[in-house]
């Protein structure tokens, strides 16, 4: 492709000459104006200009409708749930509504970096796949600083499942999808919506079922384009620590992974759970789950026994050590 012809694609990502809906932005909230508005804006602000931003306020918020009803930008669409049906409920209420080709999630604690729909459009547009999942790197804020994830992209032979909690390192980030990043078509979301019985780890069980459909593969932008609020005092569901959750989940999703995966998963997710509030009584348990159901590496050996003989801000302090070269 030439010059002149980038050139000229890239405009027409900027602004749409039809005024036709390119993208449409899908947020779920609730009872979080203040945190709210401040994605909403950077969404509106995007250097893609043809898109809609929808705000699903998931059951009674009356305090939320009335800090979105400020902001003056007819591409915003507050739309009001009766009752709570879960953040999977509201981002497919969402996809109902859009009127965009491709969808954009974005978490209502998270932000975007300005060219983060624009570029991410550009690799779906030149996508050799009929349904391209495009994610991105994003900035991971905490309290130690500032980190860009993940430190790794997917090598071209390499299981999802594996990328996503398969650890090759000590230290997490290495690979991960977060919720913020996804961009994809709408219409791969209406043949494989969100699971809504899962308040947790959804975005993962549903990366696991769309990429094992044909036509579907994921490509990343591999800049950060999001910022991720990670630990900031703010309060999630991901950060919900509830181990017996995490093992019911993975058992019941063990036919979307692989064996080494399972045991990853089980290490890196199930396991710091437990250890952090001491429940020793799944020590044994868990390490029998990822050998019975998994293929134990010698690495998550030795990360297993890390989560628990480690206390978490110790393992945080040494992290960010090691890993101040993916600081921003």
């Amino acid at each position: 492709m030439s010059l002149s012809k980038k050139t000229t694609n890239r405009k027409l990502t900027m602004i749409n000459e039809s005024d036709q809906t390119i993208v449409s932005v899908v947020i779920p909230t609730r009872n979080r104006p203040k945190i709210v508005a401040r994605g909403v804006i950077t969404a509106l602000t995007q250097t893609l200009q043809s898109i809609e931003v929808i705000v699903i306020i998931d059951g009674p918020d009356q305090e939320t409708a009335n800090v979105l009803s400020e902001i003056a930008d007819v591409r915003l669409r507050v739309i009001e749930l009766q009752k709570n049906v879960g953040p999977s409920g509201a981002r497919n209420a969402g996809v109902k509504e859009a009127k965009g080709t491709w969808i954009a999630f974005l978490d209502d604690d998270d932000e975007w970096l300005p060219e983060k729909l624009e570029r991410q459009l550009e690799v779906a547009n030149n996508s050799h796949y009929d349904f391209p999942v495009v994610a991105s790197r994003f900035i991971s804020q905490t309290q130690k600083g500032e980190f860009i994830c993940p430190r790794r992209l997917p090598n071209l032979s390499e299981p999802l499942s594996e990328y996503l909690f398969a650890r090759n390192s000590f230290f997490k980030g290495e690979g991960c999808i977060q919720t913020s990043t996804i961009f994809v078509k709408k219409e791969l979301v209406q043949k494989m919506p969100l699971e809504e019985k899962f308040y947790r780890h959804e975005d993962w069980e549903w990366l696991l079922r769309v990429s094992v459909m044909e036509g579907v593969g994921v490509e990343f932008v591999p800049e950060a384009m999001s910022i991720w609020h990670s630990d900031m005092g703010i309060e999630r569901l991901s950060n919900i620590n509830d181990w017996q959750y995490s093992l019911d989940w993975i058992r019941s999703t063990r036919n979307l992974v692989t064996p080494k995966a399972y045991s990853g998963f089980i290490v890196t997710i199930t396991t710091p759970s437990a250890s952090s509030v001491g429940d020793w009584k799944a020590f044994f348990p868990l390490l029998w789950e990822a050998i019975r159901w998994g293929k134990l590496r010698p690495i998550d050996i030795l990360l297993y026994l890390t989560m628990w003989l480690f206390p978490q801000q110790l393992r945080q302090k040494v992290r960010s050590v090691f890993t101040r070269n993916f600081k921003t």
